[in-house]
This record gives structure tokens, C-alpha cells and sequence, in this order.
């Protein structure tokens, strides 16, 4: 079993990463935001789950361990292939898919491509107690949380994940500066400079 890679990043696509380790190219199928985020020539660490099937054998990996055990958890769900369960990563964070399984909403689910209504709800019912959000909710506030969602909303709004949006959103406003996170458009342009050309 292969369970993690470390090695120099020798190609990216929008969901694949190939790894060079000790010579061997390693080819990995990845969540849109590790794809992303991956840079040719620079080290890259993934938590890998191996997929053995009669044609062929296939890597998944995940910048940390929480993500690689929801996607075991995605793949035991009745109708969820490791393709549905990258894609489900793809969208949705490891807290926000553990938020929607604890308020038992199929909704987040059913925004991802290939889950249909019935699988969205089977993810719901058979992931119930198995996954807990770190964090509960917080209230909604005019405070800068409120800016970065409105940001995030509206990268999602040009065609960005909800995963890849959120995690941008909240990078930027971490390094940027007290005004910069005060203002929506300010945090927008900071926050979309960061990301670069939309992959689709």
C-alpha cells in the first residue's frame, strides 16, 4: 500500500499531479485545490489512498490525513466511486461536508457533478456520526468573517469552487492588510491575483 508521496512536482493538470520519487514519476489524481496550489520543480507531501481495481491501479492524494479519511468514508457510501468522492473534495472542505452530514443537508452534495439526489442523500444517511465538524458555526457578523464570505461568494460566483474559494478568501485575508480587509472589492482584487486565471 502506498500511503504518502514526497517529491518534486513534475507536471500538474486541473486534477492530476505527477510526483517525481527517487527517479519514478508518480501520476496522481488530486482535489482541484492541491491541484492548484502544486508547482512544477517545487516538493509537494500527499496523503495517498492506493484504488486497486482489475484494470488498472490507481493513486488519490490529499494534502492532509483529514481529507484522505473522508475520502475512505466517501468511497464506503453506496453509489460514491473514488472519482465522485475527489469530486465531492473538490468542492467542499472537510468541515463543510461534516457540517452538512450533522444538519443532514444533501444540498452542498447535489452541487457536485456526478452526484445525483439519491446518492447525495445516501452520503447524508450513511455518514452520519462518522464525520464532526472541528468548529461549530459561527453567527453572521458586518465583522471582516462577513467580508471574506462575501468575497468567497463571489469567486464562487466566476466559476471557483466553493473549497478553492473559501480557502483563498481566508489565505488573503490572513496576510492582508487592516484596510484591505475591510473592504470587499480591495479583498477581491488581492484575493483573485492570488488565484490567477480561473481552471475549468
Amino acid at each position: 500500500m502506498i500511503s504518502s508521496l514526497h517529491g518534486a512536482v513534475l507536471h500538474t493538470t486541473t486534477d492530476q499531479v505527477i510526483i517525481d520519487v527517487g527517479g519514478v514519476g508518480f501520476s496522481v489524481a488530486v482535489p482541484a485545490d492541491v491541484a492548484h496550489t502544486a508547482v512544477v520543480g517545487e516538493q509537494l507531501r500527499l496523503h495517498t489512498s492506493l484504488i486497486v481495481r482489475e484494470d488498472a491501479l490507481s493513486l488519490y492524494g490529499f494534502a492532509d490525513r483529514d481529507e484522505l479519511e473522508i475520502f475512505g468514508l466517501l468511497i464506503s457510501v453506496t453509489g460514491v466511486g473514488p472519482k465522485s468522492a475527489l469530486g465531492v473534495l473538490s468542492h467542499l472542505t472537510v468541515d463543510q461536508i461534516a457540517e452538512a452530514v450533522t444538519s443532514e443537508d444533501d444540498a452542498p452534495f447535489r452541487r457536485v457533478s456526478g452526484i445525483g439526489p439519491k446518492t447525495a442523500k445516501l452520503i447524508v444517511l450513511q455518514l452520519a456520526g462518522k464525520v464532526h465538524a472541528t468548529s461549530p458555526s459561527a453567527p453572521a457578523s458586518s465583522g471582516p468573517v462577513d467580508i471574506v464570505s462575501q468575497v468567497s461568494a463571489a469567486l464562487i460566483g466566476l466559476g471557483w469552487s466553493e473549497k478553492v474559494a473559501a480557502e483563498a478568501a481566508a489565505q488573503t485575508a490572513a496576510e492582508a492588510s487592516d484596510a484591505e480587509r475591510a473592504s470587499v472589492a480591495a479583498l477581491l482584487r488581492r484575493t483573485l491575483a492570488l488565484l490567477g486565471p480561473a481552471r475549468v
